[in-house]
């Protein structure tokens, strides 16, 4: 009984927790976005029952509606317009342009930031934590450092990877794996319960690339 209870948790559990964490992130946003949906035009308004997800799909719409609109030049100019008055206010201005660097950097599709996963010997010596390598020092953060070329690496805590550390290491002791972030996020949630893929055997010989501190700045 007790195996076959065990079983039956593994295969209930993660469907359950799947299907939750769905339903809960849609509720998330319908509550944002319905409340701005006109009521002609919201199926919950005539409907005998709510219909999930509407404000999911009113978001995507509007966000793919928002992107065509401003790929042209009249939607640049709009864009432009009020990044200027922005621009005008002292404590948004900086909040502003730092959250729209963030969206630019992580999003933009020829971007290696968050798409590359290192090894580094942090906190300690013969001590090594898995690493998101980021951007490469730049301007005043790399006048600051030694004249060797520096990445900045994140180091996520485990078992939330969105809390950490931001650290500035030598790009010659950072270790490029060969993990997905998709697989790094899982091992840092399951606390190395999870373990990446195994390696092609055509793979093996090859050995974990530096990260070459130039080659990082080019990309």
């Amino acid at each position: 009984m007790r195996t076959y209870f065990l079983t039956g948790l593994v295969v209930a559990g993660p469907v359950a927790i799947t299907i939750w964490l769905t339903l809960w992130l849609i509720g998330m946003i319908d509550g944002w976005v319905k409340p701005l949906i006109p009521q002609a035009w919201n199926p919950n308004s005539y409907l005998p029952v709510a219909v999930p997800g509407v404000g999911v799909l009113a978001a995507v719409i509007g966000l793919t509606i928002l992107g065509f609109l401003t790929a042209n030049l009249v939607g640049r100019a709009v864009v432009q317009s009020g990044e200027q008055v922005l621009n005008r206010m002292p404590i948004v201005r900086s909040l502003y342009k730092g959250v729209k660097q963030i969206f630019e950097t992580v999003f933009k599709q020829d971007g290696t930031s968050f798409r590359r996963v290192g090894l580094i010997e942090w906190p300690g010596p013969g001590l090594w934590s898995l690493c998101f390598i980021t951007e490469p020092a730049r301007g005043a953060l790399a006048a600051g450092l030694p004249s060797t070329d520096h990445v900045c690496v994140f180091v996520p805590c485990t078992p939330n990877p969105t809390t950490g550390y931001l650290v500035m290491m030598e790009a010659s002791k950072v270790t490029e794996i060969g993990v997905t972030t998709d697989e790094a996020f899982k091992l840092i949630m399951s606390m190395g319960i999870i373990q990446p893929r195994e390696t092609p055997a055509a793979q093996l010989a090859e050995p974990p690339q530096r990260i070459d501190g130039s080659s990082l700045a080019a990309e």
